[in-house]
């Protein structure tokens, strides 16, 4: 009988995504490193969340060894990618100035096509997700769907690539062109429905602790991944945050928690300083330096949008306003946007991004900011160019498809400036396990996020 292995939590398992991690941060983990694989432990699994079978005790021993000399490892990166707060405004000479008059937030008109967007791209990228590249290239073209233009479909879509490339095996059912009905359920959706209700209950000065406590109360330990299943292990181990995000966490740079960042972006109109710093305090949650970053870029750039006076490039640029310009997502992000500006063909731009980031796991914070960066760039503001080039770059599809999409919604500034048939699969109904949301329409979260948005 085999034993369950639950994915992102095993010790053999986290050394090798530390040991990856150490080669990112520059510390040097080599004599680490050689312990490890002289004692049989493996390296990183390159996509999955668990290797297939247990390691030995004595592996597993060594694993929780060895996880704690590497945190305490020196970092030379430190000084350039703190994660207080108060050092990272300390080391960002374009900090946005705070909003003494608050600007008339976005109406519900914005905020409903803002959540239409996000939906959108991220039912776009859910059945490509965990695919390479060359994967989604080969499907896509296959099915005459290239450059990426509409939804993903099975049909014409020849076995053998079928079965070479299986779709994700969790959303294939319910996000295929030819199967859409409504919007299924995605942890891209639940994170913004958990934040909604976390502003409601709380309000704007919420605490990372009372978060903490919602996350145990609402949000099944099912339905987490990556760094947030390690933060939440970590909160029933009575290990509270800021720690709960870095103990034992080889993950605490990926996307996670960009993906929650939008709320904090769409109830902050035109003050990307206290988008940012209220993004940081969820962020802190589970993420450090980069993977804090990602979701404060994203806050800002959305604060800056929803002011409705900027265009998408000037979100950008609002966007790194809140990130140390010498960390690598800073400087990768500044990449990525001058290579979209530099480069007409977009499959090119992608080419460059993946021969400069590859090294980087797919689920990681800064290729994917980056590509989210150089599809809006390059897209100027249009919905469907938007999503279909960061759903087209790889890496994490479906997450990067959602904040495009959310952007570029919000830009919009209607439901009916996002091409129908995008939305009318949604059938204006979204699945979740959060509770009290299951089955609610995007009119609905517009108004509720509207009236946050009001609220002193």
């Amino acid at each position: 009988m085999t034993g369950l292995r639950l994915t992102w939590v095993q010790p053999e398992d986290l050394v090798g995504h530390e040991l990856r991690q150490a080669e990112e941060d520059g510390r040097d983990a080599r004599d680490i490193r050689t312990r490890w694989t002289r004692a049989g432990g493996s390296l990183a699994p390159p996509r999955a969340g668990a290797s297939p079978a247990p390691a030995p005790p004595y592996v597993r021993a060594l694993a929780h060894e060895l996880l704690d000399e590497l945190a305490v490892l020196p970092c030379p990166l430190a000084e350039y990618e703190p994660t207080p707060l108060p050092l990272i405004k300390a080391i960002c000479p374009t900090w946005p100035a705070p909003t003494v008059t608050r600007r008339t937030p976005s109406g519900p008109d914005a905020l409903h096509a803002a959540w239409l967007g996000r939906a959108v791209g991220c039912l776009l990228g859910k059945p490509v997700e965990k695919l390479p590249l060359h994967a989604i290239r080969a499907i896509a073209r296959a099915t005459g769907n290239w450059p990426l233009t509409s939804w993903f479909t099975a049909k014409g879509l020849p076995a053998d690539l079928a079965a070479a490339h299986p779709w994700n095996r969790r959303s294939a059912a319910t996000s295929l062109a030819e199967n859409i009905d409504g919007m299924p359920e995605d942890d891209d959706l639940n994170y913004p429905l958990l934040n909604l209700l976390l502003l409601q209950r709380q309000g704007r000065a919420f605490t990372t602790a009372q978060l903490a406590q919602l996350w145990l109360d609402e949000l099944p330990a099912g339905r987490t991944f990556t760094a947030e299943r390690v933060a939440y292990r970590n909160l029933l181990s009575g290990v509270e945050p800021p720690l709960s995000a870095a103990r034992r966490n080889p993950f605490r740079e990926w996307i996670g928690a960009a993906i929650r960042a939008d709320i904090h972006g769409w109830t902050h109109p035109g003050d990307p300083a206290a988008a940012a710093a209220q993004a940081h305090r969820d962020a802190s949650l589970t993420h450090t330096a980069n993977g804090v970053y990602s979701a404060m870029f994203i806050a800002a750039a959305i604060a800056t949008a929803a002011g409705g006076t900027a265009d998408v490039h000037d979100t950008l640029a609002a966007g790194l306003t809140v990130v140390p310009p010498r960390s690598r997502l800073s400087r990768a992000v500044r990449f990525g946007i001058e290579t979209a500006r530099a480069e007409p063909d977009f499959d090119t731009v992608v080419d460059r991004l993946h021969a400069a980031l590859g090294h980087y796991h797919w689920v990681h914070a800064i290729p994917n900011a980056v590509l989210l960066a150089a599809a809006l760039t390059h897209a100027d503001g249009d919905f469907t160019g938007s999503i279909c080039r960061a759903v087209s770059g790889g890496w994490d599809t479906d997450s990067n498809g959602a904040t495009a999409g959310s952007l570029a919604g919000l830009l919009a500034g209607h439901p009916d400036a996002v091409p129908d048939r995008w939305t009318a699969p949604l059938k204006n109904r979204l699945a979740t396990s959060i509770a009290g949301f299951d089955g609610i329409g995007f009119d609905t979260l517009a108004h509720l996020t509207h009236q946050e948005a009001l609220r002193p």
